[in-house]
């Protein structure tokens, strides 16, 4: 993805200004990850994760007539795991400790999430707008037999060669005699 080292570095300044968050990871809401700062967690699995989970806040959302998703909360003994909606097609997940203000949580991974997709829908545009790469000359076949009919001789025929348009030609009714 072009906006991949953007991405980044959003994430990155997210972690330093709120230092009780311990990983920042920006996936696809299908589970792929985009980009990551997440020591110590392997991010594929979050990310696999998080669109297992966005998944199940889309349906709870729906089913109780609570509008488009925005983001999800998750409370553990020793910390905090948001997710938040990123743009049409992005996800940013956030661990944070235990001991975080959860308000200022919300703010910064808030701000984060809506400038990532910025970044990740601007990408998505430019990759749809942009045309895709001439393909390559297909390798050269090999040359295929000829079909032969059945019935048909299969012998080889020898072409007479054509004459020259302006050469003269024998008369219809001519006869040649040999000596």
């Amino acid at each position: 993805m072009a906006a991949e080292a953007e991405v980044l570095d959003e994430l990155r300044r997210l972690r330093a200004r709120v230092p009780q968050v311990t990983g920042a990871l920006a996936a696809s809401v299908d589970g792929l990850v985009l980009a990551h700062d997440t020591p110590g967690v392997e991010p594929e699995g979050v990310a696999a994760l998080t669109a297992a989970s966005l998944g199940v806040a889309v349906r709870m959302t729906d089913a109780t007539a609570q509008g488009d998703f925005r983001e999800l909360l998750v409370r553990g003994v020793y910390g905090y795991v948001a997710t938040y909606a990123a743009g049409r097609s992005a996800v940013v997940t956030l661990l944070a400790q235990d001991r975080v203000n959860v308000g200022r949580l919300h703010l910064e991974g808030r701000r984060a999430s809506t400038r990532i997709g910025e970044l990740v829908d601007a990408a998505a545009v430019r990759a749809e707008t942009v045309p895709p790469p001439p393909a390559e000359p297909p390798e050269a076949l090999p040359a295929k037999p000829p079909v032969r009919t059945p019935g048909k001789s299969t012998a080889a025929r020898a072409r007479t060669p054509r004459t020259p348009a302006d050469a003269p030609r024998p008369a219809a009714n001519a006869r040649t005699t040999e000596n």
